[in-house]
């Protein structure tokens, strides 16, 4: 596949034409999408999930699992470096959130209850998130 980065905006006007008022919300603001709305929550298809941001490849299809939990849940991440994990005290909670390496964007949270080997669940907004399907199939 064809490498798809781009250089992300550098200001928030720019950042808001690219990504909309949601994504803009979401990615820039730490916001999050309503559970159970987002295009890829109950999508399966193969192929890449890359950053709506900048473009970098973050999840694979074959990383993909249901979780239930209203979000598009990944065990694992294509590579660890391109997904920054940091607190989050917010709301009254302790929680991880994963940004992007690459454009620093909010992407969701990550955590400890993976029903599958690798015990964790990347919870990732859809706005998030843009998909390439792979071809090969």
């Amino acid at each position: 596949m064809a490498d798809q980065k781009t250089n992300p905006p550098t200001s928030d006007e720019a950042w808001r034409e690219k990504l909309g008022d949601e994504a803009f919300i979401v990615m820039r603001r730490g916001g999050t999408e309503r559970p159970f709305s987002g295009q890829y929550n109950l999508f399966f298809e193969k192929g890449t999930y890359r950053c709506r941001g900048c473009g970098t490849a973050l999840f694979t299809s074959d990383a993909k699992f249901n979780s239930h939990c209203g979000w598009p849940s990944f065990d694992r991440a294509i590579e660890a470096k391109t997904i920054l994990e940091v607190p989050d005290y917010s709301h009254n909670m302790i929680r991880t959130e994963i940004l992007c390496a690459s454009c620093d964007s909010h992407l969701g949270h990550v955590f400890p209850d993976g029903p599958t080997e690798t015990g964790t669940r990347y919870c990732v907004n859809s706005v998030c998130l843009d998909f390439v399907k792979d071809e090969r199939n």
